[in-house]
């Protein structure tokens, strides 16, 4: 604890934070570039090239890239764990930069098996650096550091700044030269990324954060082979096995594929399990933990619509909405542009709020995130009463759609992981937090079943006009309609959980 102390005192410093932020900023920004720069361009891919020849390659798309996004999330769970007992945040970072951008290479060959590889090293390699990069911010300020929120701010910054900038850069390169640039472009981000860290620690900026908790287990041999040497090759091993998953993208059992089938199976065993907990805890502890549960629902449902815009919004954008100054893959940094817009000032809301004494408690802010969820989806709805004779309605309704979208995740998002750990019991904070992490693969589920059934069975790569246009609209009435009736029983909920969750706000 002496060093740790010594640690804090003797830190560099830039700006009044710990030097070795602006490191992780930068490392994270590079990487967030990769991940949502390659995340623009991929449904579009799979619909015009993995399965242009495919008359049900809306479907196949939307089952890829739902099963692709739930093992993303999924793996920081197991990344993270790796990460606490054996390798380090350190190693783990290295670890996860390079398969992901060994993946963002590897996309850039043109091959049917070289891209499901490719997505496979993408979600091994996120498991993880997602979940490290995070708590090593944390881990650079002491407990009660009132610099921390702020220091926090300003990486989540970097994640959007990425965010907005990949989707532009990736998509022109992808829309002027070829696919494969832009993949390319997303994997030179990553190692940019890893650079960075890299030179943080050869400047020590870090000093001792980061490094195995427990040397012995790092360096304990299984087989004659060192564990940290261990995790890399199992990673490795794990590669062909997640691909094999993400290619069994057809029902194997009614209209659940492979991966369905296993979400079903982890989402039945997480509850049981909660409500194992729930028997178990003291009454004080079991209202908290039933709002946590509550709230991780929520973001659940809300995430499964908004992640809409990697695939089902960016589809629409590319055969019905009028484009003239960005393509359908740059529309999505749309949404990263109103969060680094939004984020200050809807923060400095909540403070004005707080002053006056009228600061919704997070169950009531979670209901306003879903209305507006439900108000974005109902701009997108009526957009077609304003299409042209080809079936194509003004940019206007996407930009109105994504700034109302980006209103309701500043309402959810950031109060949602800070309530989880002021409402689980300490012993059990770990597998709540991971819990979280599995809501947003949980969501994804909720994007491969809207994303089959919006889907248009054509093999004409100019597919559009008002046949999809009304496939679309009605498609984004029934969203706004779900989203509506989350946000009403999440109202009707509200009350009750303020009471449970006491004197926490």
């Amino acid at each position: 604890m002496a060093d740790q102390l010594d640690h804090f005192k003797e830190e560099p410093e830039l700006f009044g934070h710990p030097k070795g932020l602006f490191y992780l900023f930068f490392a994270e920004l590079w990487e967030r570039f990769s991940f949502y720069g390659m995340r623009a361009l991929l449904t579009l891919y799979m619909i015009d090239v993995v399965f242009e020849a495919l008359s049900t390659r809306d479907y196949a798309a939307a089952a890829v890239y739902a099963s692709y996004g739930s093992l993303v999330y999924a793996s920081t769970v197991v990344g993270g764990k790796i990460s606490d007992s054996i390798l380090g945040m350190r190693h783990s970072i290295f670890l996860g930069g390079i398969l992901m951008a060994i993946g963002h290479f590897v996309l850039a060959v043109e091959n049917d098996m070289a891209f499901f590889l490719a997505l496979a090293f993408i979600v091994v390699g996120n498991g993880f650096f997602k979940p490290n990069i995070s708590t090593f911010v944390g881990s650079l300020y002491k407990d009660g550091d009132a610099r921390k929120d702020s220091g926090f701010t300003i990486f989540y910054m970097g994640i959007n700044i990425g965010a907005f900038a990949s989707p532009l850069l990736c998509g022109w390169l992808g829309r002027e030269y070829g696919w494969h640039y832009g993949f390319a472009l997303a994997g030179f981000g990553m190692l940019l990324g890893l650079a960075f860290f890299w030179s943080g620690i050869k400047k020590n900026v870090f000093g001792n954060q980061g490094m195995p908790s427990d040397e012995k287990a790092y360096n304990k041999p299984v087989l004659g082979i060192k564990n940290s040497k261990l995790v890399t090759i199992l990673s490795l091993l794990s590669v062909p096995l997640i691909a094999f998953l993400l290619s069994s993208y057809q029902p194997v059992f009614g209209d659940q594929n492979i991966v369905n089938i296993i979400f079903k199976g982890i989402g039945f065993a997480v509850l049981a399990y909660l409500i194992y907990i729930l028997a178990n805890v003291s009454p004080e502890e079991r209202k908290k933990l039933i709002v946590a549960i509550f709230i991780t629902i929520f973001m659940t449902i809300f995430w499964g619509f908004h992640e809409l815009s990697g695939s089902v919004i960016t589809l629409f954008a590319d055969r019905n909405v009028n484009l003239s100054v960005i393509d359908a893959a740059q529309t999505n940094s749309i949404n990263a542009m109103y969060i680094i817009i939004l984020a200050i000032p809807v923060s400095l809301l909540w403070q004005f709020l707080s002053k006056k004494k009228i600061n919704p408690r997070t169950p009531f802010k979670f209901a306003m995130g879903l209305a507006f969820a439900a108000i974005s989806f109902y701009v997108l709805a009526i957009s077609g009463e304003s299409a042209d004779a080809n079936g194509k309605v003004p940019f206007a309704y996407l930009m109105i759609m994504y700034f109302i979208l980006s209103v309701g995740e500043l309402f959810m998002s950031p109060v949602g992981l800070s309530k989880i750990t002021d409402l689980s019991p300490k012993r059990i904070v770990a597998f709540m937090m991971g819990v979280w992490f599995l809501s947003s693969a949980f969501a994804f589920q909720i994007v491969g079943f809207i994303g089959k059934e919006l889907s248009i069975e054509s093999t004409d790569k100019n597919v559009g006009g008002f046949d999809s246009l009304g496939v679309y609209t009605d498609g984004f009435h029934m969203i706004a309609m779900y989203a509506g009736g989350a946000a009403i029983i999440t109202l009707i909920l509200a009350p009750f959980l303020k009471r449970l969750m006491g004197n926490v706000h």
